[in-house]
């Protein structure tokens, strides 16, 4: 079902030359490429990046050009950039996996006494987590991308040569899931981020706000297997908030690090509060829309089955 035409129905006079998955690879593309930007600037913290840490790095901005090459090319020819792009998206869930065991050895003090190798605190002030698991998780959802369903709704995947594999649930509902476990990671992330200050800022709760919304609602949505007109119009308007939130959060990370008079200090934009971090619900947020469009594209599965 076209759920954005469910509540706004002129979209439908709208002729969007690209599907809902082609969207969703170059927005991935994209988010291959940002995150490259956002963990060198996070890693440039220290004064001296260190040679794992260039991983991610080089990883990110690379897979941003294949993978939008690869959107380029799924216009014409599906399968090939099948074959350019998966390679890709298992290759960017195992740079988040690594990324995430080297955070978490971080945190860890394995030479401390038992019970105190880990705690609060050092889950707080050691490097996030979570945050390389992004790299997994825009993985997952290019995988989830790249393959047609067919039909429509079904759940059923077609794969290389025709064959097929069948989801417990339809692929629009795989992708509202796939929102609310980003907008999770995000928001924990947000938190730990913000426990640094201990809150004394009462405005940092609604961003908190705002990720548990993103949460509950996607989750709740992608739960009903058939929902109503009130629950696409909820889901919709809680992702406009979203981005609402998170672009205003960015303006004032931004003004945050302003020097005296207003000054640019590029210091003080990569160890202040990072910019481009609450930009990232915004861009859940995005996909989250996207997963609205009209999921049909049964002309061009045509044109993938004939080669």
């Amino acid at each position: 079902m076209y759920y954005l035409a469910t509540i706004i129905p002129a979209v439908r006079r709208l002729k969007i030359p690209l599907s809902r998955d082609q969207i969703m690879l170059l927005m991935v593309a994209f988010n291959e490429f940002m995150l490259a930007v956002e963990i060198y600037l996070a890693h440039s913290i220290s004064g001296t990046i260190v040679p794992y840490e260039w991983i991610p790095i080089i990883f990110g901005g690379i897979a941003g050009v294949i993978l939008g090459f690869a959107g380029l090319v799924a216009l014409r020819n599906r399968p090939l950039a099948m074959w350019i792009s998966i390679p890709t998206f298992i290759a960017s869930i195992l740079v988040g996996l690594l990324g995430a065991y080297f955070h978490v050895s971080r945190a860890v003090l394995s030479g401390a006494p038992a019970g105190q190798q880990i705690g609060i605190s050092l889950t707080i002030w050691a490097p996030p987590v979570l945050a390389p698991l992004t790299f997994a998780l825009v993985g997952v959802l290019g995988l989830s991308s790249i393959w047609a369903e067919q039909p429509v709704g079904s759940g059923t995947l077609v794969l290389f040569g025709g064959r097929r594999m069948q989801l417990p649930y339809s692929k629009t509902r795989a992708y509202f899931f796939w929102v609310s476990m980003a907008m999770l990671a995000t928001l924990i992330s947000s938190v730990l981020d913000h426990a640094r200050t201990d809150f004394e800022n009462p405005w940092l709760w609604i961003p908190t706000a705002a990720g548990i919304l993103g949460v509950v609602v996607s989750l709740g949505i992608g739960l009903v297997d058939k929902p109503n007109r009130g629950d696409i119009w909820v889901y919709f308007a809680s992702m406009v908030v979203i981005i609402i939130v998170a672009v205003t959060g960015a303006v004032l990370h931004a003004l945050s690090n302003l020097s005296v008079n207003d000054t640019i200090v590029a210091e003080r934009f990569i160890r202040g509060a990072p910019i481009l971090a609450p930009l990232l619900f915004a861009d859940i947020a995005s996909l989250g829309i996207v997963v609205l469009l009209d999921p049909d594209e049964t002309a061009k599965l045509r044109e993938y089955v004939k080669q």
